[in-house]
């Protein structure tokens, strides 16, 4: 496979190693590893984060390798929007997966089709391989789009990455705020909901990456790609998760997608159900 990818890593051996054999059953001619360093107050991470890494890059194939690892613990924050920052410096475009994503085989050929597709639109930020409902309404296509981000392995361009503020600049003036109730509708309670959540994000209290992605998305009219099925398998929730301890509500099946890709119509943009946008499942 010719797109680079992406491997964002931490401290889970044992995730690490599922993710990877898929990277590996790709054979991406180049990977970029990332990982963050371990928490001195933690017993034990050290070792796990250094298995991490020998597992991470155990590349057995025809493949160029670099790697980005921290050795002090910058947090789930800054470490992935840095890795990702460091990734689309070395590339215009490609694939990004977290250590604790399962993807099905045929998502590396469904985000290489797409990359190339949308490669000069400015308007698609990205391609997700995961989908909250499993499927679209009423359509055949393989993909439709959507102004929410998934992260759950997902692929984008140099382009729209330039676009990222982790620091949320422009939160929350006048503009910003009108513009997150342009993307919901106008609902009150779900506008209600982001807003807090950009609060926490720009203040520090919530230590994360995503919701910036989201909040750049949104104040630059970007929209993201949506599988017909969801073709990822989110494997990391558990007590050792930093945000997924448990799904608050069923997952839909890894799927796959059948190739050649039946490409939609129109971009109608698909809102999530209320339920899903409050409980910040996109």
């Amino acid at each position: 496979m010719k797109t680079p990818v992406l491997l964002l890593v931490f401290n889970r051996p044992e995730l690490t190693a599922q993710c990877f054999a898929a990277i590996r059953a790709a054979r991406p001619e180049r990977l970029y590893v990332a990982a963050d360093g371990p928490r001195a107050a933690r017993l034990g991470e050290a070792g796990r984060c250094a298995a991490v890494r020998r597992i991470a890059t155990a590349v057995d194939w025809p493949c160029e390798l670099k790697t980005l690892f921290r050795q002090d613990n910058l947090g789930c924050g800054r470490a992935v929007a840095e890795g990702i920052t460091w990734f689309f410096e070395n590339e215009a475009e490609g694939i990004i997966l977290e250590d604790d994503i399962d993807p099905d085989p045929s998502f590396f050929l469904y985000c290489e089709a797409l990359l190339e597709r949308y490669r000069d639109d400015e308007q698609v930020a990205m391609i997700s391989g995961y989908n909250r409902f499993g499927s679209l309404p009423k359509s055949e296509a393989s993909y439709g789009f959507t102004q929410h981000a998934c992260i759950w392995g997902w692929a984008s361009w140099r382009r729209a990455w330039q676009q990222y503020d982790f620091k949320m600049a422009s939160w929350p003036s006048p503009a910003a705020r009108h513009r997150v109730a342009a993307v919901l509708g106008k609902r009150r309670f779900a506008i209600q909901y982001w807003s807090d959540l950009f609060d926490q994000t720009k203040s520090g209290t919530i230590d994360t990456w995503d919701y910036q992605w989201v909040f750049s998305m949104w104040m630059n009219e970007m929209i993201g790609i949506l599988p017909a099925t969801a073709l990822i398998a989110n494997i990391g929730f558990g007590d050792d998760a930093t945000h997924t301890f448990a799904p608050v509500a069923p997952l839909p099946p890894r799927g796959l997608m059948s190739l050649p890709l039946k490409h939609p119509q129109n971009r109608y943009t698909m809102r999530l159900d209320r339920a899903v946008e409050t409980q910040g499942l996109w």
